[in-house]
């Protein structure tokens, strides 16, 4: 399947690989310790000391990759988010930002976490582990996913700059150089701001047209055969069809023209 196949396939039954993933017996595992624990952490130092229920948090939070991080992250518990200078609102991540308003033990002190707290995080974690089950078939799937939860919260184009997997998602999705990473952030901001618009991933067809460019650049960057070329250029009329082809995520047909030769060539 194409990736844009595969992603609305799983995007129209969210529910149904939400629960599929929630039942599988690693996820629930590791939830059920969660939920059974996440209470007995009253201070940073006791949260930190079980690594279990960190990395848990962490990986809820998009930042498994960051699960070493130790140090870092205690800082970031206790300066809370109050103040403006806090290192959760200087780092540029809203991953970790998230955190630490879920872990604000500088806000909330000891106590028995909310219930509301422990349905976010186990939510999130198996909105996480769905995710990156689906990318072990096909990572542009897991990008999608993952674009389709993040974009509609961004306000700003800092925000994608800040997240290597939405700064993938963009690049691949409007033919950037990821070489372009290595340049000054406001010179990246400007870059981008001549191309999309944030505000636009809070409408659900520009969201999905957008995903529907992704896709198809995607597969045409990671498999280069005469079928996904051509399931590429249909990826991105299927764009097209519901956004059209003005707006600032708009369709690029000389992108399809590029596809279509490709084909004929191959």
């Amino acid at each position: 399947m194409t990736t844009i196949a595969s992603y609305l396939s799983i995007a129209n039954d969210l529910g149904r690989w939400r629960s599929i993933t929630a039942k599988a017996p690693d996820v629930a595992l590791e939830t059920k310790y969660f939920k059974e624990n996440i209470g007995k952490a009253t201070s940073i130092e006791a949260f930190l000391k079980d690594r279990r229920l960190f990395n848990y948090a962490m990986k809820a939070f998009g930042l498994g990759d960051r699960t070493f991080a130790i140090g870092l992250m205690r800082k970031v518990m206790e300066q809370g988010v109050d103040d403006p200078k806090a290192l959760a609102r200087t780092l540029n991540n809203p991953n970790i930002l998230a955190f630490a308003k879920a872990f604000d033990f500088s806000a909330k002190g000891a106590g028995v976490p909310s219930a509301t707290l422990i349905q976010d995080v186990t939510a999130r974690f198996v909105e996480q582990a769905m995710q990156a089950e689906q990318g072990k078939r096909n990572p542009g799937v897991e990008l999608a996913l993952y674009f389709r939860e993040k974009a509609p919260g961004l306000t700003s184009i800092y925000g994608v700059l800040a997240d290597k997997k939405l700064v993938q998602v963009v690049q691949t999705a409007l033919d950037i150089s990821p070489r372009t990473s290595a340049q000054n952030i406001d010179t990246q901001a400007r870059l981008l701001k001549a191309k999309v618009n944030v505000e636009d991933f809070k409408d659900p067809k520009k969201l999905t047209a957008f995903i529907a460019r992704f896709s198809a650049m995607y597969d045409m960057q990671n498999q280069g055969t005469v079928s996904s070329a051509t399931a590429s250029s249909n990826a991105i009329l299927y764009g097209a069809s519901l956004l059209g082809a003005d707006g600032p995520v708009g369709v690029d047909f000389s992108l399809i023209l590029r596809l279509q030769n490709a084909n004929r060539l191959m």
